[in-house]
């Protein structure tokens, strides 16, 4: 479920958005006015949350962004089976099984703390603690 839905022109450094899709943040932006009669042109740059990859687009200012609904929650891991960690929610005490981004695979041990975030039904593995 969307969090809420913003003004092109209101998205801000940091703000996470869904463009076509894709879950990505505000790394940097820039609005532009056009002529007399023009309109407001955005250009945002963001970085997937999920692969870092950055990306440039250019949205008129009056588009609607969707703000994804983003839960932080801390977990221990169970066991490590290649690029998959088996996780316990340290409030709900469930398992979860998540995918290892590559900076932690080298690091990541069992019976570590880890911070891990609910992106909407998409679960990514964000920090150490």
């Amino acid at each position: 479920m969307v969090a809420k839905i913003i003004g092109a022109t209101e998205a801000r450094v940091g703000t996470n958005i869904i463009h076509e899709g894709l879950f990505y943040t505000v790394k940097k932006m820039d609005v532009s006015k056009t002529g007399k009669h023009g309109h407001a042109k955005c250009r945002i740059e963001a970085a997937n949350m999920f692969t870092e990859n950055k990306k440039i687009f250019l949205i008129p200012g009056h588009d609607k962004l969707e703000v994804p609904s983003v839960n932080k929650n801390k977990a221990q891991v169970l066991s490590l089976h290649g690029d998959k960690a088996s996780v316990m929610d340290l409030e709900s005490f469930e398992t979860i099984d998540v995918d290892i981004p590559l900076d932690f695979e080298s690091e990541l041990v069992e019976n570590d703390n880890v911070e891990y975030w609910d992106i909407e039904g998409s679960l990514i593995l964000k920090r150490k603690l």
